[in-house]
This record gives structure tokens, sequence and C-alpha cells, in this order.
């Protein structure tokens, strides 16, 4: 299928100090959140908005109202060919108690088609894709594109009395006829063979083209920021090996945050950015980037992205300088692991403080899950961070001692893999980011 790959993605992170000016309460919620997707396509250039189902309830009737509140603007850039929404829903291995939202959240990919095909006035797919949280093999990915298919789309074959009735003649065809998967990769085994799990994919299902989220924040609260930045590059680069092994079209998504310790993508440092993360197509843009800078500031940051996006091929990392990567990574990770070990209880106590900017689920207890580090209960990276920084312990130095147990090869190996490394350990950047 040709398509525009969206090169700015709105996500509802809510990592914002700020609030919009349009949102009359400290939380974003409820048809706010349909006002902002409206705001980010329109006001600040974003491509696609991330919808997110994965630790929040979500408003599923989002393409009707869409369409009926803002019909002007969408007549002029259409839904799912000129800008994009994408569903990120929980995955039922880890979300079990909420594991069914996932079929509620398939199902209504075909009603948002008829609302749109309606509007438009000729067949739409306003909504194609949808982004699997905690992936960890092609298995997943798998059973979700055939749930979709048979379960869904197929569905429409079913008879429904002793005739010949179809439940297409009842309420019509279901479209699309199959959806795109977006794995989003987060955990450290599962980044260090992104390349088997994605093969795995596209050996059995054969899409024209694929779409891998790797998560930038989350790792970083597991691993630490070395960590996280190293097992970037390193999926990136093995990404793009596959891509020119299999001749597969391969398009990196990059999640990454405003302050240095979940991305470091702010408005005042997407040139660095784009610099670091080399092969990256799509770039989230979280709440802090939106709402903590001047429009006018985020305006263009959004159009720089979109204009230059991709800089250039990923780095290729050849085999013996990735058992290098590797045994910095496996050393920076034991010095952070050891300090946020002890770090817990007074995160946890400082995290309960920090202010909400959405309504979002508590990923603790029966409805949810919680991040962990060696079996320790963790807040979500957001208050993580900001309970670091509100201490006074900037996170991304936590475990950086581990560079005086680099030897000499290691740390030239770092040097070239982590390009803004000074840059992004600079305390200007901290402060001014800290109130996030």
């Amino acid at each position: 299928m040709e398509r525009k790959i969206p090169r700015t993605m709105s996500t509802q992170h809510p990592d914002n100090a700020s609030m919009p000016s349009w949102c009359l309460s400290d939380i974003i919620q409820g048809d706010d959140e349909i006002r902002e997707a409206y705001f980010v396509y329109k006001e600040l250039g974003c491509q696609e908005v991330m919808w997110d189902s994965e630790g929040k309830d979500v408003d599923t009737r989002v393409v009707r109202k869409l369409l009926s509140n803002y019909g002007e603007y969408f007549r002029r850039k259409i839904l799912g060919k000129d800008v994009f929404l994408t569903y990120r829903i929980p995955n039922p291995h880890i979300d079990v108690v909420e594991r069914k939202i996932v079929l509620e959240t398939l199902w209504n990919i075909p009603v948002a088609s008829d609302v749109a095909s309606a509007f438009y006035g000729k067949e739409a797919e306003p909504i194609f894709e949808v982004i699997l949280p905690f992936t960890t093999n092609s298995e997943e990915l798998i059973r979700l594109f055939n749930f979709y298919k048979r379960g869904i789309a197929n569905s429409e074959t079913i008879e429904l009395d002793g005739s010949s009735t179809k439940l297409r003649d009842w309420v019509g065809s279901l479209r699309p006829q199959k959806i795109e998967v977006i794995p989003l990769v987060e955990d450290i085994d599962s980044l260090l063979r992104v390349d088997e799990i994605i093969d795995g994919y596209l050996r059995v299902i054969k899409p024209g083209y694929i779409r891998v989220f790797l998560a930038r924040s989350d790792p970083a609260l597991n691993y630490g920021l070395f960590c996280s930045v190293l097992l970037c590059k390193l999926a990136l680069s093995k990404l793009y090996m596959l891509s020119k092994r299999s001749n597969a079209a391969i398009y990196p998504i990059i999640g990454a945050g405003s302050v240095p310790f979940r991305g470091h993508l702010s408005p005042d440092n997407v040139q660095n950015f784009i610099n670091e993360y080399l092969g990256a197509y799509t770039v989230t843009i979280q709440s802090a980037f939106k709402y903590d800078y001047s429009i006018k500031i985020v305006r263009e940051a959004v159009k720089f992205l979109n204009e230059n996006l991709p800089v250039d091929e990923a780095v290729l990392i050849e085999p013996h300088e990735e058992k290098i990567l590797l045994s910095i990574i496996g050393k920076f990770r034991s010095r952070y692991q050891v300090v946020i070990e002890k770090l817990a209880p007074l995160i946890n106590s400082v995290a309960s403080h920090v202010p909400r900017r959405r309504a979002r689920k508590l990923h603790i207890g029966l409805f949810g899950y919680s991040r962990s580090v060696r079996g320790i209960a963790l807040p979500r990276a957001i208050p993580f961070v900001a309970s670091l920084y509100s201490i006074g312990i900037p996170p991304e130095l936590i475990g950086a001692g581990a560079i005086q147990d680099l030897n000499e090869e290691e740390w030239d190996t770092l040097r070239r893999y982590y390009v803004n490394l000074e840059e992004d350990l600079k305390g200007e950047h901290v402060i001014c980011h800290g109130k996030t």
C-alpha cells in the first residue's frame, strides 16, 4: 500500500508542567483529548496522533467527534491519508484484568471506517494501524494481526439465520479487511533481538512494510540513561540490517520525552536528537514538548522534524563492536540498578505527590501493573523522573560512575556511539527540564 509515513506522532504522555490554554482544568481528560488531537494536527503540524487505551480510558468515538466538531479541517486533511490516528492497545499478556479492552478497541475500527466513509462520501479507512506495547515475540504480533483479520473482518461472512443472511447484510461490510501492527519494543532482551522478532512476523504475514516502535524512556527507567541510548542504537542497527537482507521496508519510531533521561527530544534539541538517532523515521511529540514551550517554537520544531526525518540511514554496528557495547551496557546497568534499589522507597513516596496531568489508571494493584527494577515496584517513568529531580538527584547521573569501570576501548566505543553524551549531561538541560 502506498502511503505517507508520518514523521511526528503526538502522544498523551503526561510529562508537561504547563497546561495548554484550551484546557480549563489541571487534568487533560475526556473531550479535552479530542480537542487536543485537532490542536496538534492543525496548530502544531503533527502528522499522527497516538490514541492510547493502554493505561487509561479512551474515547472510542474519537473519529466521529473529530469529523463532527472539526469537519472543515478534516475535509482538507483526510484522516488516514494526510493525517493519522493510531490506537495503542493494552497487551493482553500484561493487562490481564482489562485485556478485553483489546476487543472493544479493535471492533471500533470498522465503526470508524463507516463514520469516515459517510463523512467523505466514499470508502475511507481512518484507522488501520495498532500499536502493541511490551512486544517480546513475533507470535504476539501474528496473533493480533490474525484476530483482527479472522475474528473481526472475516466475521462479516457469518450466517445469522437459516437463510443466506450474513453479518454484512445486517450491519454492512467490515473495513479495513486487515490492520497494520506496530510492535512497541521496551525491555532489554527484546531490544537486543528486535530483528528476530520482526523477521518472524515478516516471514508469516509478509506485510508490504512495517513500522517498529523503539522505547527510549522505559529502558532508561529500568537500566539507566547510558544503557537506554546504546540499546536504541543497537536496535536501529539490527533493524537496518534486517531491512537490507530481507528487502523489507522498516520504519523505526523512537519514543522519547523532553528531558535528557527520557530521550532529550525537546524543541530546543531537535538537531542533536536526530543526529543521535540516525535511521529514525518517526518520533513522539509528548506533552512537555507541546506545552512547556511557546507555540511558535513548537511549530518550528515540529516542522523541522517533518521536513528532515529521516536524516540518514542507521549506523551499522559490527559484531565485534556490539560485543563491546554489551559489555558497557552490563557495567552501567549494574551500577544503576544497585542505586535505584536503595532509592526506590523514597522515589515511590515522592511520586505519590507528583501532580497528575492526565486521567490515567494507576499501574498497581488490581487494575494494572507496575514498573520494576530487580523486583522493586517503581512508578511510571514520568513521575519517576519528576521525583528524582524534585529531591535534587538528576537521574541522568545515576549509574554514571560506571565510566570509571570502562577500559580504554570501551570508553572510546561509548564516545563514538553516544554522540551527545556531554550535551545530555550538561547541568542547564537538567535544570531547565526538571520542572517536568
